[in-house]
């Protein structure tokens, strides 16, 4: 038979049971207990501090009292696990206050059991875990912000596409911000006064504006646009400046609700008049922050060097526009001479015997034919630059090509032997082949223009995995390893190498074009001192 406890026994329990009430009572979390039924049976002082309710107020009134209503079918899940005698860990959740507030907690639940191991209730630790959750939404937005800058970094390193550059600033820097929209307006000029022009958006819809004149750039805009000033306001409708921007006075009818702003300027990295200026809106008051103004600022400044940068690179292809119109009106106008004038060599040399006369009319005839290749190439290159130049492309042989542009080099270029190691099987490609000639014959005659007389130039084609290589290989002079990159650039000549070789530098630039146009590939390798090797690639039907 089991002895009761002695008096000593007693008093043990006693003690251990007022330690264990004052560890709750002192306990930094929330410790509440209530039964199956969910009728709150005990609430410590941490429970008080964290929901406002004392210990009167809560005793026998049922744990709903602090579950949002939208959260009141987790009760029934935490009940049923503690009835199967189930514990709940680190469930986060929010409870409600005394005073309405939310509050974002993690719940540690344990089942309560009689002596004899049924179980009678549950024990509830809360934390208030709002530190823990703002600290994670700091380290979200820390690195939202970084990923960010970087992105804004490494588009405004290297993009030139203008509206591309403004757009995506505009975005980040709406995002950076915090703004409910942001744009970017240019500083313009005209014959009476500085007004904006509304390059891009962000937050809305451009439509937005589609019904209202650009305002001049005084009052607000002329702090940022004349005066390349900041401005940020918790109001700006307490601004004394406000609403001082004809055409309009005050917020027009229909514009987008205003009450923060922010103006940050982009200036021009050489000097000069602003840019533009970056500007945000938030409907609801003291939204942007210095954090904000510093950010946007640090983007200005690189967004003024891109867009510097972006200018230059348009009144570039402007002016190469230009260049290229001039070259072909000019083209076209020599052609028409020089035809004349290769008609009339033409029939002197037929009528001359022989002597001087005759020697002097061949050599202006070579002449007049080589002036008239180099303006077919430019030519050519005007019409690539506006896709205007035709491939007739049709399935065609390669080596009658090959060996019709070894016949026309001997014959023009007799100081060197022109070598071939053709397969003996002829090869089928599709392609232009009167382009394909044009390629072989620029090849061979730089690989003649570039090698000392005598020295052989060799031809060699060869199938290999689905395509025809072709090769013009050469004992010249070579390329240094630091041109070879530039080679096949429109006007590019290597220094040196070619100061008493004639020529555009179009010549490579035309030809791997061609090779592109039929969906192959063009190369070089080379070594100065050592002789060249031009190739190209085709496919070959399948």
């Amino acid at each position: 038979m089991e002895e009761a406890p002695t008096s000593n026994d007693a008093l043990d329990i006693e003690d251990k049971q007022a330690m264990l009430a004052a560890i709750v009572d002192s306990s930094e979390d929330a410790i509440i207990s209530k039964t199956l039924q969910g009728y709150i049976t005990s609430w410590n002082r941490a429970a008080e501090r964290l929901f406002g309710y004392k210990e009167s107020e809560v005793i026998g009134k049922h744990i709903s009292i602090l579950i949002p209503p939208d959260k009141l079918s987790e009760e029934d899940m935490i009940i049923n696990r503690i009835r199967n005698g189930l514990d709940v860990n680190h469930f986060d959740t929010i409870r409600v206050t005394k005073n309405g507030e939310m509050i974002p907690i993690s719940l540690t639940i344990s089942p309560i059991r009689a002596r004899n191991g049924q179980i009678i209730g549950a024990s509830k630790i809360a934390r208030d875990i709002t530190e823990r959750l703002r600290a994670q939404e700091e380290l979200r937005t820390h690195a939202r912000i970084q990923e960010l800058l970087l992105s804004a970094g490494r588009l405004l390193s290297a993009n030139l596409d203008l509206r591309s550059v403004l757009q995506k600033v505009t975005d980040i820097t709406t995002q950076l911000s915090g703004a409910e929209f942001g744009a970017f307006f240019y500083n313009m000029v005209d014959e009476e006064q500085r007004y904006l022009e509304l390059y891009t958006i962000s937050g809305v819809s451009k439509d937005v504006f589609k019904d209202f004149p650009m305002p001049r750039s005084s009052g607000i805009f002329e702090v940022i646009l004349r005066d390349s000033g900041i401005l940020r306001s918790d109001d700006i409708r307490q601004d004394p400046r406000y609403g001082k921007n004809p055409p309009h006075f005050g917020m027009p009818p229909g514009h987008l609700p205003v009450v923060s702003y922010m103006g940050i300027p982009v200036k021009s990295p050489s000097g000069g008049p602003t840019i533009g200026g970056l500007f945000f809106g938030h409907s609801e008051p003291a939204r942007f922050k210095a954090e904000h103004e510093k950010l946007v600022e640090g983007i200005a400044a690189q967004a003024g060097v891109a867009i510097e940068n972006a200018r230059l690179y348009e009144e570039i292809k402007r002016l190469n526009a230009k260049k290229d119109e001039f070259i072909g009106v000019a083209g076209h106008e020599l052609r028409t001479p020089l035809s004349t004038i290769k008609g009339y060599l033409q029939l002197l040399e037929h009528r001359t015997p022989g002597g001087i006369a005759r020697e002097l009319t061949e050599k202006a005839l070579r002449q007049v034919n080589r002036l008239g290749r180099l303006v077919g190439d430019l030519l050519d290159v005007t019409r690539m630059q506006s896709g205007q130049l035709e491939y007739h492309m049709m399935p065609c042989f390669l080596l009658p090509l090959v060996k019709e542009s070894l016949d026309t080099m001997r014959q023009i270029q007799p100081t060197h032997p022109f070598e071939a190691n053709l397969p003996d099987e002829d090869i089928v490609i599709t392609g232009d082949g009167s382009k394909i000639e044009q390629v072989l014959i620029n090849l061979l005659t730089n690989a003649a223009k570039y090698s000392a007389e005598g020295s052989p130039v060799q031809v060699s084609v060869q199938k290999k995995a689905g395509q025809v290589i072709v090769s013009v290989i050469d004992c010249g002079i070579g390329i240094a390893a630091n041109h070879l990159d530039m080679i096949f650039d429109r006007y590019y000549r290597v220094p040196d190498a070619g100061r008493a070789v004639s020529g555009l530098g179009i010549g490579l630039y035309i030809a791997e074009r061609i090779v592109e146009r039929h969906g192959g590939h063009m190369g070089v390798k080379s070594e100065e001192g050592k002789g060249s090797e031009f190739y190209f690639s085709l496919p070959l039907p399948e």
